[in-house]
């Protein structure tokens, strides 16, 4: 059996090439837990998720990534929050009915893909590309054909594993300012493109990828940990309070007796009375619990 959520790279020795591994179904199922989407809504999550985990570990670098799909469809907005730490969370917006079975197109409408990346160090980035493939997988690797001029093969899958959602990846791309034949990785990934759902998300790694290239040489490094985190806190509630008037504060503890501040992301409540607001003013840091 798999071990679940892990990122693992791999390299060829005779091509220059290399890939990524990655299975990602409890961080999907933790995502998923407090909301209640339609299932094609839930699908795109995962392949965003798994998209954002390859993509992460493609640019190295320390800080953050955000990879959202907004437009006028009935799924406005579908976004994961992620970081070179494979710490990951997702939230979508719905505005209106979700046909069964319904695609990218028919669920973003007219729409963009946003990918932007936020260093620890140096410059933020943002990249933004048009839906012109029919899948997630395909606009990513026009994305990385028009912004990294680097030839890259996604391959998504999501299904169920012992009647829970399951989600895993793979990705292939050319190693930079190294020359490979464009038949050598057309033939890597024409054999990446064989793996079954149930094989990516039920094997170990190694033997993904003796299934696949059994007759190549390839160089599985460690892997990486992938987990749901949410970097809602209080503490951040309590900052966003500060930026809003004061009388607008004061208005809502007056009708509601306290202000409820929910995350999208986790579903975590935090709630702040007249008192905390009072201690928030004086810059001192509210002493309620966090509420779930």
């Amino acid at each position: 059996m798999a071990q679940h959520d892990q990122l693992h790279r791999y390299l060829f020795e005779n091509y220059a090439v290399r890939g990524e591994l990655v299975t990602v179904s409890e961080t999907w199922k933790q995502m998923l837990e407090n909301h209640n989407y339609p299932l094609p809504v839930k699908t795109i999550l995962g392949e965003l998720l798994v998209a954002t985990s390859l993509l992460t570990a493609t640019l190295k670098f320390a800080g953050d990534i955000t990879v959202q799909l907004q437009g006028d469809g009935p799924m406005s907005l579908a976004v994961i929050n992620g970081n070179n730490r494979q710490q990951m969370r997702g939230v979508a917006r719905v505005q209106g009915e979700i046909p069964e079975g319904a695609d990218l197109k028919t669920l973003v409408g007219n729409g963009y893909l946003v990918i932007t990346i936020t260093p620890e160090e140096g410059e933020r980035y943002q990249g933004v590309v048009g839906l012109e493939g029919d899948t997630l997988a395909a606009c990513l690797e026009d994305y990385f054909l028009r912004s990294e001029q680097l030839p890259t093969r996604l391959f998504i899958r999501t299904g169920e594993v012992a009647g829970t959602p399951a989600a895993g990846g793979m990705l292939l791309q050319v190693l930079p300012a190294q020359e490979t034949q464009a038949a050598d990785f057309e033939h890597l990934s024409i054999l990446t493109e064989t793996i079954k759902a149930d094989e990516l998300l039920t094997l170990a790694a190694e033997d993904v990828l003796h299934r696949l290239y059994h007759e190549e040489e390839v160089r599985l490094y460690d892997p990486q940990d992938v987990e749901f985190k949410c970097t809602c806190s209080r503490e951040r509630c309590a900052d966003a309070l500060r930026t809003l008037p004061d009388n607008e504060v004061d208005s809502i503890i007056a009708e509601e007796g306290e202000i409820d501040m929910n995350c999208d992301y986790c579903g975590s409540h935090y709630l702040f009375n007249a008192m905390d607001i009072a201690e928030i003013r004086n810059n001192a840091s509210p002493a309620d619990p966090q509420v779930h």
